[in-house]
């Protein structure tokens, strides 16, 4: 460059083609689908007489609301996301979709799947949805800016789906759908925490008080990672112990717990703990479905 020629600023970079695509990530359908899994287990596990149309109409109900949640949660988010690796190249970051497009399909979604439980499963299915669109919104969300406590907080929307599908069947067994929800509550501390441990510096960018960020040393994080995951274990065994699940799937649900709970004291080796975060992560991923499809498959083997 000459002396003669004019300093330029760099061309911003221009947002990308929208397409279906965006719209669909911003739905998180990872995260949906597990909503839509644990709501089948609880109504696959509570009904006492299996109708295929009943069961579309839960899965439809409760994929709109997962859908609708997550499309709003990230519109709520899009500054922080935008501050962190694992999200930045998210549809409201990069510029793909609108905020107000966001807004609008979110809410829509969330309307749509509330009024197809309502009308077509039953009042407290929806009321349970309801539950878990505000404590997710309300709770979660707000509390991941300002409190070190945001995982148990959020933890209780995470737990609700399966109570949908519970609710969904008839609510015939009150004492299985509470044990679904502490299985659920229980399982996501060790989860999140390990998750919370690996990403930390992002949230740490983010301005997010996480456990991970607040406690450096990573020595909090692994103790309640223990502390849940044994009460994962007792969580796992309890439909047994409540006289709802023969002793075969007590056996292997033991074996589960035992399994994660090691995982778990791994997680407090100070030398290892960037590993075992992961392990334990990738550990908790492949505990909830085969717990969960132990239980299923326990009430149609020896159930019916």
């Amino acid at each position: 460059m000459t002396l003669s020629q004019p300093m330029t600023s760099p061309e911003p970079l221009s947002p990308p083609r929208t397409t279906w695509r965006h719209y669909l990530e911003l739905t998180k359908p990872r995260l949906s689908l597990m909503s839509v899994i644990t709501a089948m287990v609880g109504y696959l596990a509570a009904v006492p007489n299996w109708e295929w149309q009943r069961t579309l109409l839960v899965v439809l109900g409760t994929a709109l609301c997962a859908a609708g949640v997550a499309a709003i949660n990230q519109w709520m988010e899009a500054d922080t996301d935008a501050k962190m690796k694992r999200t930045a190249g998210r549809p409201l970051p990069i510029g793909a979709v609108q905020p107000g497009s966001a807004f609008v399909l979110g809410w829509g979604l969330c309307i749509a799947g509330l009024a197809v439980l309502f009308k077509l499963v039953n009042g407290m299915s929806a009321f349970l949805a309801l539950a878990t669109i505000v404590a997710y919104l309300a709770i979660y969300t707000p509390a991941k800016r300002w409190s070190k406590w945001s995982t148990e907080l959020g933890a209780i929307s995470g737990a609700l789906p399966p109570m949908i599908g519970w609710a969904a069947a008839g609510r015939s067994n009150p004492e299985l759908g509470w044990a679904l929800f502490f299985i659920l509550y229980t399982w996501q501390m060790p989860h999140f925490f390990a998750l919370a441990w690996t990403y930390r510096h992002d949230y740490a960018a983010a301005g997010m008080p996480m456990l991970s960020v607040v406690d450096p040393s990573g020595v909090k994080v692994a103790r309640r990672s223990v502390i849940w995951s044994a009460l994962l274990l007792v969580a796992g065994i309890s439909p047994t112990l409540l006289g709802y699940c023969s002793w075969y799937y007590f056996a292997f649900a033991l074996l589960l717990g035992l399994w994660i709970l090691v995982r778990s004291f791994l997680f407090l080796n100070p030398a290892t703990r960037e590993a075992e975060a992961r392990k334990l992560f990738r550990t908790s991923l492949a505990y909830l479905p085969l717990l969960l499809g132990l239980l299923v498959a326990d009430r149609f083997l020896f159930k019916l």
